[in-house]
């Protein structure tokens, strides 16, 4: 057996759990109440409680069945896990250092829900990534610059055979991240203008999360990696469409 942040089992959200977070989410219970949440968020929040059951059926199943079937041996240090994982907390991250941004910036209550299901989401995720690379007995920093990973082959017949890689060269910035001139933009503003900036950044952000997820698919076969990966392209997806029309809203 492993610890909590095995790669067969459900991370803990030890990144929300200190009273500061939890008072905030008291906050954001009574913002819920105070304004009905529009058909969207309601539909969100029901598919992110789906996804989340879902992966930790999966992840239960994946350590009922690891000392009857285990997975293969670690990664290596330069496979497309290994860069998966690194560059995918890096990316997670930023989501989260945004969220916190325009949570402090904003009364808005349907701005400050998404907010924090980012913040809740993707530290979770993040943790799992960093459990999995202690796991397999790797370095939290790889030896080959940032999106390297990227560059390699495709696995013959995958539905995400052709997911993009060639406009990213190894060392570049991961796609959708932020500039530090954006976040400090960002950290500038307040009110409807923090909103259509966090929107807009948070938007590109998810579809560049969407864009290495996949990448991933094409390239990687770890049955519990593809299914992170696979819940990320449909959350991330969700979420964009529905930023898309609060963004609209705020124009």
């Amino acid at each position: 057996m492993t610890d909590a942040k095995s790669e067969h089992g459900v991370e803990g959200l030890d990144d929300v759990e200190d009273p500061d977070e939890l008072d905030e989410l008291d906050e954001l219970d009574d913002d819920q109440a105070d304004a009905p949440r529009r058909p969207a968020i309601a539909v969100l929040a029901i598919v992110s409680l789906v996804a989340i059951v879902v992966v930790a059926l999966v992840a239960y199943s994946f350590g009922r069945l690891s000392t009857l079937a285990p997975e293969a041996e670690a990664p290596s240090d330069t496979s497309a896990e290994a860069g998966f994982a690194r560059d995918m907390q890096e990316h997670h991250h930023q989501a989260v250092e945004m969220s916190r941004l325009i949570r402090d910036r904003t009364d808005d209550p349907e701005v400050r829900t998404l907010a924090w299901d980012i913040i809740t989401a993707q530290s979770g995720q993040a943790g799992q990534l960093y459990g999995w690379l202690q796991e397999w007995g790797l370095n939290q920093a790889g030896s080959q610059p940032s999106m390297t990973w990227m560059t390699l082959p495709t696995l013959s017949g995958s539905p995400h055979e052709h997911a993009e890689s060639g406009s990213h060269e190894p060392g570049q910035p991961m796609p959708g991240m932020a500039t530090d001139e954006q976040l400090q933009e960002l950290s500038d503003a307040t009110g409807v203008e923090a909103e259509r900036l966090y929107l807009e950044l948070m938007i590109a952000h998810h579809q560049g999360g969407v864009e290495m997820a996949e990448a991933y698919l094409a390239r990687g076969d770890r049955p519990s990696v593809v299914g992170l990966a696979e819940n990320i392209v449909m959350m991330q997806q969700s979420e964009i469409d529905l930023m898309t029309e609060m963004l609209a809203e705020r124009q």
